[in-house]
């Protein structure tokens, strides 16, 4: 299955009212999800109410903007296996903040699970999905450049601004490099998974490719740099066009904050 770099942005140019919602609302929202989440206390069973209204929130938006499934499991496919590895080992663990522990089981070489430490890996789990599914419907409804526009538009300095543009910018063009050179390997019937060939020769065309694809970006870069330097560069700037926020953009801020009280505030 060929998969292009460009699929990454498939979602974000459809219309609907979440993808309309100005950047630096989303960038606000998805940052005030993500800091209350985080802020949660650790060991409150109240927390997986709390977040479960977050999460509610978040699928309803995502239903809003009318995404596809596959795109969406293929994203939290992704990123589920980092969090729910963190999680898997912390009834494992005995966590210096929590002074009393009730094992539940004893296994081999003198592993204990406890019981505070399988409640620790289930909040820890369920902040992790609140936290990834923001950043998913952030990045699934905002292209890059709009992503970079609206963080120049709330302060973000210049220089770092002409980083991420630059980044975005010729990270399709790196993509389409690797391309190339997997095209040529294929067309010399190498293949990674083929278990004919010596693991340490295989190690080693991988290396030429990393090598490859670095030595070719930085030739890459510095053509850009000198061309950037005939056309009269000389300092970090990266041009952002004036834009209003709209009276729809701040409800939806507003709610969103109003869900973050109700989820504070829903259980006593």
């Amino acid at each position: 299955m060929h998969f292009s770099i460009s699929e990454l942005e498939r979602e974000t140019y459809k219309k609907s009212p979440v993808h309309s919602i100005d950047g630096r609302i989303k960038i606000l929202m998805t940052l005030a999800i993500i800091i209350y989440a985080v802020a949660l206390p650790r060991m409150d069973t109240h927390n997986f109410a709390k977040l479960g209204v977050l999460e509610i929130y978040i699928i309803a938006l995502m239903l809003l903007a009318k995404l596809e499934f596959s795109y969406l499991a293929l994203r939290f496919a992704i990123a589920l296996p980092f969090g729910f590895g963190i999680a898997a080992f912390q009834p494992f663990l005995k966590q210096p903040f929590i002074s009393n522990f009730t094992v539940l089981y004893t296994l081999p070489m003198g592993l204990e699970v406890t019981h505070e430490g399988m409640l620790f890996g289930f909040i820890l789990f369920a902040k992790f999905l609140v936290c990834i599914s923001a950043v998913i419907l952030f990045s699934s409804t905002t292209p890059m450049s709009e992503l970079v526009a609206s963080a120049r538009r709330l302060g973000l300095p210049k220089e770092l601004a002409l980083l991420f543009t630059m980044m975005v910018r010729y990270l399709f063009v790196f993509w389409h490099m690797l391309g190339r050179i997997r095209t040529a390997q294929k067309t010399r019937c190498f293949e990674v998974w083929n278990r004919k060939v010596p693991g340490r020769w295989t190690l080693e065309q991988l290396g030429y490719t990393i090598s490859s694809l670095f030595i070719r970006s930085y030739e890459q870069g510095e053509r850009t740099y000198q061309s950037m330097l005939c056309r009269g560069y000389n300092e970090a700037h990266v041009y952002v066009s004036k834009k209003n926020i709209s009276a729809s953009d701040v409800f939806v801020l507003t709610l969103t904050i109003v869900v973050i009280v109700a989820a504070q505030f829903q259980v006593v």
